[in-house]
């Protein structure tokens, strides 16, 4: 198993579970972004560069994640296309996305998208709040302990 991390957006107090995570469970990780990214010095944990651009770094973790990789990720078009390839795949916020789960969260994704689009104001994600983290956290423990 290695850790695919969908840097960008990502969160710092989440990468920093996920540097101890993979420190505790000496687990290969990359931290996967368009623009430079400071890591903590490990044999571990790993940062790819890939050009500027829409979904450069979501193709990336698609082409190079395997079966059984564990993907952090918010992005759902990303999350939906790494369960082709029967990854594990776990938000920022402690969702599990599954086969189950990940039309209807397209369905969500989309549907938002078209009342932006009409001008809607849909506004943002809330803060990543104390409960989110240690959501992420009892999460990734789980899905590391599979």
């Amino acid at each position: 198993m290695k850790i695919w991390v969908d840097a960008d957006a990502c969160p710092l107090v989440v990468k920093e579970i996920l540097y101890r995570a993979a420190e505790r469970k000496k687990i290969e990780m990359f931290l996967v972004a368009n623009s430079y990214l400071k890591t903590p010095p490990s044999q571990l944990i790993k940062f790819l560069k890939v050009p500027s651009g829409f979904d450069n770094a979501d193709e990336e973790i698609v082409k190079r994640a395997v079966a059984g990789d564990l993907i952090v990720t918010a992005d759902v078009p990303l999350a939906a296309a790494v369960l082709e390839k029967q990854c594990l795949v776990l938000s920022p916020r402690g969702e599990v996305f599954s086969s189950e789960t990940i039309g209807e969260r397209l369905a969500i994704r989309d549907f938002m998208s078209t009342l932006r689009s009409s001008g809607v104001k849909t506004g943002g994600p809330s803060v990543l709040s104390q409960t989110d983290r240690q959501k992420f956290a009892n999460k990734l423990d789980v899905m590391l302990n599979q």
